[in-house]
């Protein structure tokens, strides 16, 4: 194989290459030879078959196979010995004007090498990380807001009128037109006022109600509505109260403990500072990580391949205008055109990227299967029902165990810089950790 460099600018090379015929034909050859071991021609004893008629009835097929091994081969031997890893995959091209068995093939190899990524001094990076301590005020707290979760209804008395917070129950039949519509009735539907639940101006309509009492609710279905027959148009629902319920908040005691599978109030303070702990420990790291990143970002400089950063602030731009439009769920949008910020954004994703794969590689870090199989069961939970098809799933994917594995490995190398920096513990309250949390979903 000869092989002539055409291109070196930066990260981009361009390689002309000439693999020659003898070796075509010599593989071509070997591939004959193995149909013909097996095939069974009238005529002729199995293995027997003459290759020259062999290669008239397959040489087409087979010839393909064998441009398309050479290609790969060449490939292989090329990065082998240049050192080069394609940041995306190589664009190849066959260059013959016309390719006939006993030519030469000449191939154009194109692509935009990973750069070399400098050392950081990771002991000279200063962090702070957050600690915020869990006392009896934020276990209150929080049993208090469990207890409010886990409120009851008590009706009120005759005549009493719903307000907001309390909860409804009543019989509907919507109609649009002075039509039922599939989906818009229902008997005995418990509605909370103030919940939400129901489209814009619904609930409102039900405030100052009394049970037993018969009400048209007249409201407008939202343009962007799911159902598209109904998006935009005016309702009716007949609306009969059955009864109006004021919440009452689940006494904070024993009792309620049990409810939620405890011995008693005692055990579920324990379990719910625990639960605070592991929440307060989350965030601190979140910010800690946060800041060892920007650290990075600014620690570290080198170019960057055009075509990943290219591929980043596309897929930036997509995903936010998905996120400004949740309602359009297909890709039959119009052309969406990355701005500068995103192409910033996508440049400091691609720079900390390549450099935590470094780190990563130089300081031998793997995801082990344990880890791999952990976070995929983790994320199966949330489909109760489905967690062995999930599971099953993402074990033969690929590309979604690659998409498991990388957050994994990340917070892998992360930590094991943030064991090398400096590192100073600051004491905050919960307030403290909240507005930091606040401050850096702002930006």
């Amino acid at each position: 194989m000869q092989v002539t460099e055409t291109l070196a600018e930066g990260l981009k090379r361009e390689y002309a290459m000439t693999l020659a015929a003898s070796d075509l034909a010599e593989k071509m050859d070997a591939k004959i030879d193995a149909v013909r071991a097996d095939f069974q021609m009238k005529g002729f004893r199995k293995g027997k078959a003459p290759k020259p008629l062999l290669k008239k009835m397959f040489g087409k097929n087979l010839m393909g196979e064998v441009v398309d091994e050479a290609v790969n081969e060449a490939m292989r031997s090329h990065f082998d010995s240049s050192g080069d890893t394609p940041s995306q995959q190589p664009e190849v091209s066959i260059t013959n004007e016309r390719f006939d068995e006993g030519d030469d093939l000449n191939v154009t190899v194109k692509y935009e090498r990973l750069p070399d990524v400098p050392d950081a001094e990771f002991g000279e990076i200063k962090l702070t990380r957050l600690i915020a301590t869990v006392g009896d005020a934020e276990v209150d707290e929080a049993v208090a807001k469990l207890a409010e979760q886990s409120q009851s209804f008590s009706p009120r008395e005759e005549g009493a009128k719903a307000e907001d917070g309390d909860q409804v129950t009543f019989d509907f039949l919507g109609k649009v037109d002075g039509e039922p519509f599939e989906g818009g009735a229902a008997e005995d539907y418990p509605l909370v006022l103030g919940s939400g639940q129901f489209i814009p101006g619904f609930e409102e309509q039900l405030a100052g109600v009394v049970a037993g009492e018969e009400k048209a609710v007249e409201v407008t279905f939202p343009a962007e509505y799911g159902v598209e027959a109904l998006a935009g148009k005016p309702a009716v629902f007949e609306c009969k109260i059955k009864e109006v319920a004021a919440p009452a908040p689940a006494e904070i005691n024993d009792e309620m403990a049990k409810k939620f599978g405890l011995d008693d109030l005692a055990a579920l303070r324990a379990q719910m500072k625990e639960r605070l702990e592991a929440e307060y420990k989350g965030a601190a790291r979140q910010l800690l990580k946060r800041e060892l990143l920007d650290a990075l970002d600014d620690a570290v400089s080198f170019e960057l391949p055009e075509g990943l950063v290219t591929a980043e602030a596309n897929a930036i731009a997509h995903q936010l205008w998905h996120e400004e439009n949740p309602d359009h769920k297909g890709h039959d949008h119009p052309e969406i055109e990355p701005t500068d910020e995103h192409k910033t954004i996508a440049e400091r994703r691609v720079r900390l990227g390549l450099l935590l794969a470094e780190v990563g590689k130089k300081a031998e870090i793997e995801v082990s299967e344990g880890e791999l199989n952990q976070a995929i069961f983790r994320q199966a939970q949330q489909m109760p029902g489905q967690e062995k098809a999930f599971f099953d799933y993402v074990r033969q994917n690929p590309q979604m165990l690659q998409q498991m594995r990388a957050p994994i490995f990340e917070d892998k190398v992360v930590d094991y810089i943030v064991e090398l920096a400096d590192v100073t513990e600051k004491e905050v309250t919960k307030a403290e950790l909240e507005a930091a949390i606040e401050a850096l979903d702002d930006e």
